[in-house]
């Protein structure tokens, strides 16, 4: 089986989808990994701050990375590790975004990659009550112990990856994407000078808000608001797009926001839980192990009564949900 690929994970220090702090590689070659690559990293200079929720998550503090090298610096060396491989990401819009964000607020260009995404492609050939990295992985026969280390991470998605395919029966990575429906996408090579990604767009904005940690608004009963009609020029390769998503708990942004981003990259949105929808997005700093202990909102018991009776139906986190979506954690302006 020639399942040849390279997985890849970061993790950021802040709201800033390109302030990584930390990668994971994992290269595959006929569905085993034969070599490994892991370096904590400097975020880009100014946007370089550590937003306590994300060292909340991966635990990683700024002094940690101060002989590191800046993400512009060590991309190189993640490139050639790369190579012209398919790249696998669990949520690789984020992960994608993170290296075309990063390098572009260095001033800095990339070669066009191509990748796939296995969140999406877990949905295809998993039945699961979350689509989480540590719910797939297990799936996959890998068992995650150190979720939102970089490395560990990337091993979780290679598996699931190398599994995926085993179970489409497909002779190479590309083949198992396209047997599942899915299709291959590509983040264009750009230069110094073109025009910059939305994410550091915002985030420009945002510095000169003054903000550097977006701050948590006293938050009401949550108003659902109307939903958006979805973004059908969406990228299809993000894991939402063509979900119907409810939302519930409080989240770290307001309700209507959450909407408009999830309908921004495709999803029909609703607010309540009914036969159609396939994503409950759960605030309230819920995480994808809360399912195993019983921490549940009322509409997430529904949601998950409704999977018993036979639906397709997954809990995600916020975060989780803001990684699909972009935008600064837990507030953006």
């Amino acid at each position: 089986m020639a399942v040849d690929f390279v997985a890849i994970d970061f993790e950021t220090a802040n709201g800033f989808r390109g302030s990584a702090c930390a990668v994971g590689l994992v290269r595959v070659r006929d569905g085993a990994v034969v070599d490994t690559y892991a370096s904590l990293l400097q975020p880009p200079a100014g946007f370089d701050h550590f937003d306590p929720r994300n060292v909340s998550i991966h635990g990683i503090h700024p002094e940690q990375v101060e002989t590191a090298p800046r993400f512009a610096d060590a991309y190189p060396e993640i490139a050639e590790f790369i190579g012209g491989d398919l790249v696998l990401a669990h949520n690789a819009a984020f992960d994608i975004g993170v290296i075309r964000a990063g390098l572009q607020a260095c001033g800095v260009g990339a070669q066009k990659l191509v990748y796939a995404c296995t969140v999406q492609l877990a949905r295809k050939v998993y039945d699961l009550m979350s689509y989480s990295l540590p719910f797939a992985a297990h799936a996959a026969g890998f068992d995650l112990t150190s979720h939102h280390d970089a490395l560990a991470d990337a091993r979780a998605c290679a598996a699931i990856g190398v599994d995926a395919a085993r179970r489409l029966g497909a002779s190479t990575m590309t083949e198992a994407v396209e047997q599942a429906g899915l299709q291959v996408s590509t983040m264009a090579s750009f230069k110094p000078g073109d025009p910059e990604c939305k994410a550091l767009r915002d985030a420009r904005g945002w510095r000169v808000a003054g903000h550097a940690v977006p701050q948590q608004l006293d938050a009401p009963w949550p108003v659902e608001g109307p939903n958006p009609e979805p973004n059908h020029d969406a990228d299809p390769a993000n894991p939402l797009f063509g979900q119907r998503v409810v939302f519930t708990g409080e989240l770290g942004i307001p309700r209507n926001e959450a909407k408009e981003r999830a309908a921004a990259v495709g999803a029909q949105t609703a607010d309540r839980v009914s036969t159609t929808t396939s994503v409950l997005v759960v605030g309230d700093g819920f995480v994808a192990e809360d399912l195993t202990s019983g921490r549940m909102t009322r509409k997430a018991r529904h949601a998950l009564a409704r999977r018993d009776m036979g639906q397709d139906i997954s809990v995600m986190s916020e975060a989780e949900f803001l990684q699909a979506v972009g935008g600064h954690w837990p507030l953006g302006v």
